[in-house]
C-alpha cells in the first residue's frame, strides 16, 4: 500500500479514508471469495511492518474472502503504531486542485502545492495541502448501470430500492430480500454467475424463487467461458454450473436483451422493458441484481490535468496494456509510474481506479503500482522503472468453488452419480466415469468431480476478456 511504501522512504504521508474503518469498500463484499491467494494479496513493505509486530502471514495458498482480507490483514496493518497516526477516517475528498490555479492556468503551476477539499462526518469542510497526490479510491461506489447504452435506464434511479449493484449476500444477511421473489440478474461476467448460482442455492429452500438472467451477449455460451477447457478448473466449473442451471430450467435466460426502461408495476414490483432481437419486450421482476461492472468517479478531479484512455478511462498510457478485449489479468504485464503518469506532475491514480472500466485488475499489480509511484515521488527513478512484481509460478487467478458452500452439489441426477477412479491419461477427464461418458460422445459428468480448495493455478495466461480482479 502507498502508506507503507512512503513511510519506508522517509516521507510523512496522510491517508484520507472516507469510511469509518479500514477496507470500507471491501467490507461491502466481505462474503465474496477473491481470485488471488494470500501469497499475492499482501504487500512486501506492509508485511515487513506487520511481521515486526509478531503478525503471522495467513497460509500462502489459501484464498481469502473480502472479509478475511480486512480482518486478517488490513485491520492489523492500519492498527500499527507506525501507521495509525497517518490515517484519518470519515474524511471524504470532494475536490483536488492546485493552490490558486484552476485547470486552465499554466505558468507557475507546478510550483504550487495541491489543495484537497475534504468533508468530515460532521459536515465541516477542511482544506489540506500536499506536494503530491495519489488517488487510490477505487471504483466500488460507481457501479455501471443496468441501461444498455452506458447511461442509467429511464426509471432506474426511481427503482433503486429494488436494485442491488454488485454481488449481494444472497445466502446471508439479504436472504429474505430475495427468497420467494422473481429476481432479475443483469450481467454476463463472473459476478453475475456468482449471483445466479447463489440464487439457485436459495431456491432449494424457497422453491418459489424465480431467476431471470439478462445479458447483452448474443451468444450465451460466451458467458460460460472455457468450462472443462478452462486453465482454471474452478472458474470453468462456475460456467458449467451456470450452464447446468440454464439447461435444467432453474434459470431463465434473456439473451441478447438490452434494457431500455425500468418502471414501477402494481404492488411496487418492477417492469423491465428492453430490446430482444429487434423486438421490444417487457418482463416483470420483484428485485434486480445489476452486476455489470464499475467505472471511475472522476468528478472530484475536474481541476486536475488528467491523462486518460479515451474509452476505458484508465490512467496514463496503460489502456492498451489492460484492454479487456485483448487481455485478462493473466496477460497484463507489470507497469508503474511511467505508464501511470498524468499531465499533472505529482499526481497519480493507482489501484482499481487506474484501470478505469477495465475489469482485469489484480491486487498484486496494485502493490507494484504503489511501490513504483512511491519511488518516483521520492526521486528514485531507477527503482520506479524497475519491475519487482514476481507472481508465483503456480499462478494468480484461482478461486474457491462456490459448490464448496453447498451440502449437495449443484448438479443433475446423472452427474450426481459420478465420479470415481482415475481417468485414462490420454483423455481429458477428471475420473473414469467422466472419461467413459466423453468417449461415448456424451457431455460427461465432470461438474460433480470433487474440486479442491485451490484449483490448478496459472502458469499460463487466463482466457482473454475474463475478470480476475481481486
Amino acid at each position: 500500500m502507498p502508506l507503507a511504501r512512503l513511510l519506508a522512504r522517509g516521507e510523512t504521508p496522510l491517508v484520507l479514508e472516507a469510511g469509518q474503518n479500514p477496507g470500507h469498500s471491501i467490507r461491502q463484499w466481505a462474503h465474496v471469495p477473491m481470485f488471488s491467494p494470500w501469497e499475492i494479496c499482501t504487500d512486501k513493505a506492509a508485511v515487513a511492518l506487520l511481521a515486526a509486530s509478531g503478525w503471522q502471514h495467513p497460509p500462502m495458498d489459501a484464498i481469502p474472502t473480502g472479509g478475511e482480507l480486512v480482518e486478517r490483514y488490513l485491520e492489523p496493518l492500519a492498527g500499527l503504531p507506525a501507521l495509525r497516526p497517518h490515517i484519518r477516517y470519515g474524511a471524504r475528498v470532494t475536490g483536488v486542485t492546485r493552490k490558486g490555479y484552476d485547470k486552465v492556468r499554466t505558468v507557475g503551476r507546478t510550483d504550487q502545492p495541491f489543495v484537497l477539499r475534504v468533508a468530515g462526518t460532521d459536515g465541516e469542510e477542511q482544506v489540506f495541502e500536499a506536494k503530491a497526490v495519489i488517488d487510490a479510491s477505487g471504483t466500488w461506489t460507481s457501479p455501471n448501470p443496468a441501461g444498455a447504452d452506458g447511461l442509467p435506464a429511464p426509471g432506474e434511479g426511481a427503482a433503486s430500492d429494488r436494485i442491488f449493484y454488485g454481488i449481494p449476500d444472497v445466502l446471508g444477511g439479504l436472504q429474505q430480500r430475495y427468497a420467494g421473489k422473481t429476481v432479475m440478474v443483469v450481467g454476463g461476467g463472473h459476478s453475475a454467475i456468482n449471483a445466479v448460482i447463489e440464487l439457485a442455492m436459495l431456491k432449494r429452500d424457497f422453491p418459489a424463487t424465480q431467476i431471470v438472467w439478462v445479458m447483452r451477449k448474443s451468444n450465451i455460451d460466451a458467458a460460460y467461458g472455457g468450462e472443462s477447457g478452462d486453465a482454471l478448473p474452478a472458474r470453468g466449473a462456475l460456467g458449467t454450473q451456470a450452464r447446468e442451471l440454464v439447461e435444467s430450467g432453474t434459470v431463465r435466460v434473456l439473451s441478447p436483451f438490452r434494457i431500455a426502461r425500468i418502471d414501477r408495476a402494481a404492488g411496487g414490483s418492477l417492469s423491465v422493458t428492453g430490446d430482444q432481437d429487434g423486438t421490444e419486450r417487457v418482463f416483470p421482476a420483484d428485485e434486480m441484481i445489476v452486476a455489470t461492472g464499475f467505472r471511475p468517479d472522476l468528478s472530484v478531479l475536474r481541476e486536475i490535468r488528467l491523462t486518460l484512455d479515451p474509452w476505458l478511462e484508465s490512467s496514463g498510457t496503460i489502456g492498451p496494456l489492460i484492454d479487456p478485449n485483448l487481455h485478462s489479468c493473466g496477460s497484463v504485464r507489470p507497469h508503474g509510474a511511467r505508464e501511470l503518469a498524468h499531465a499533472e506532475p505529482g499526481f497519480f491514480i493507482i489501484g482499481m481506479k487506474s484501470y478505469g472500466r477495465a475489469p482485469t485488475f489484480l491486487l498484486a499489480t496494485g502493490h507494484e503500482q504503489a511501490r513504483s509511484v512511491a519511488a518516483a515521488l521520492t526521486g528514485d527513478m531507477e527503482a520506479a522503472a524497475r519491475v519487482e512484481l514476481k507472481l508465483p509460478e503456480t499462478g494468480v487467478c484461482v478461486t474457491r468453488p462456490l459448490g464448496a458452500r453447498l451440502a449437495v452439489p449443484l448438479v443433475s441426477a446423472q452427474a450426481a452419480s459420478c465420479c470415481g477412479g482415475p481417468a485414462p491419461a490420454e483423455i481429458d477427464a477428471c475420473c473414469a466415469e467422466d472419461a467413459a461418458a466423453k468417449t461415448a460422445g456424451e457431455a460427461g459428468c465432470a461438474i460433480s468431480c470433487e474440486l479442491p480448495e485451490i484449483q490448478q493455478p496459472l502458469s499460463e495466461p487466463a482466457a482473454a476478456g475474463t475478470c480476475c480482479a481481486s
